[in-house]
C-alpha cells in the first residue's frame, strides 16, 4: 500500500452497514479504529524516515563510525593481551604475586610483634606506675628530711 492511498483503494473494508450498538462497544470498536489509523500513520512515518535518512547518508555514517569504533576496539584488545602475553612471559605477574604475598607475610608479622609490645606495655604499666610513686615518695622523704 502506498502511502498516497485510502484504505478502500488497498483493499480494505470498510463497513457502510448502520447497526445500532451499545455505547461500550462503540468506545471499543472506536478505540480499534484509532489504534488502526495510528499504526497506519506511524508505518508512513517510519517509511518515510528510512527514506529520508537513506538519501541523507546518515545511515552510511553511523556504519562507518561503527566499523572504526569496533576496529579500534579490536586494536585495543589486541594491545592489552599482547601486554598482558609479555608480562606474564618475563615473569612480572608472577613475581607481582609472589611481592604481594611476601608483604602480606611481613604486614602479618609486624602486627603480631606490634600486639606484643602492646602487651608487654599493658603487663608493665602497673609496676612502672608502682615504680614512679616509689620514686616520688622517696624523693619526697629524702627532701623533707
Amino acid at each position: 500500500m502506498s502511502s498516497s492511498s485510502t484504505p478502500e483503494e488497498a483493499g480494505a473494508f470498510v463497513s457502510t452497514t448502520a447497526t445500532t450498538v451499545d455505547a461500550d462497544t462503540q468506545r471499543t470498536v472506536d478505540s480499534i479504529k484509532n489504534i488502526a489509523k495510528n499504526i497506519r500513520e506511524a508505518s508512513s512515518r517510519i517509511r518515510d524516515t528510512v527514506r529520508t535518512l537513506h538519501r541523507s547518508g546518515a545511515i552510511d555514517e553511523l556504519t562507518q563510525a561503527i566499523q572504526e569504533a569496533m576496529i579500534a576496539t579490536r586494536d585495543t584488545t589486541q594491545e592489552i593481551s599482547a601486554t598482558a602475553r609479555e608480562l606474564r612471559e618475563r615473569g612480572i605477574i608472577r613475581d607481582t604475586a609472589s611481592d604481594i604475598e611476601e608483604t602480606a607475610i611481613a604486614a602479618k608479622a609486624t602486627a603480631e610483634t606490634v600486639k606484643g609490645a602492646a602487651q608487654q606495655v599493658k603487663e608493665a604499666t602497673p609496676k612502672t606506675a608502682e615504680t614512679l610513686r616509689e620514686v616520688s615518695s622517696k624523693g619526697k622523704k629524702t627532701k623533707n628530711k
